[in-house]
């Protein structure tokens, strides 16, 4: 994953969603209050990742959760098309701090790397 850019979604003008941060929204979901926050990038095929934003690949984006305790919470199925290289992703954890910590990778190349039987997401 490369370009790693903040994505702020007209739906965030919706009284529903409360800005917190740069970036980050809190929204009640089912009495749970959540933060999110959305990014968009572009997928590497030369790392295994996806040719085009209708194919987001699993990883890094499965380990990039693991990581940052957070789920995808908008897959933006209208912007992910075979047309467009650029990925959109809704991120979401109950604790603000988990989704600070995901906002790190903006500006950053994230992708995974292959170490003897091991898989490492790299972070750079």
């Amino acid at each position: 994953m490369k370009q790693i850019e903040n994505y702020i979604d007209d739906k965030y003008s919706d009284e529903e969603y409360i800005n917190v941060e740069d970036g980050i929204y809190k929204i009640v979901d089912d009495d749970e209050i959540l933060y999110v926050t959305s990014l968009s990038f572009i997928q590497e095929p030369e790392y295994n990742e996806g040719e085009d934003a209708s194919d987001i690949s699993q990883y890094p984006l499965e380990d990039i959760l693991d990581k940052f305790y957070c789920h995808i919470s908008d897959f933006y199925e209208k912007l992910n098309t075979e047309d467009s290289s650029i990925c959109y992703q809704e991120f979401a954890s109950p604790d603000i701090k988990d989704v600070r910590n995901l906002r790190t990778i903006i500006g950053k190349h994230v992708y995974n790397k292959e170490d003897g039987k091991y898989v490492t997401l790299v972070i750079e």
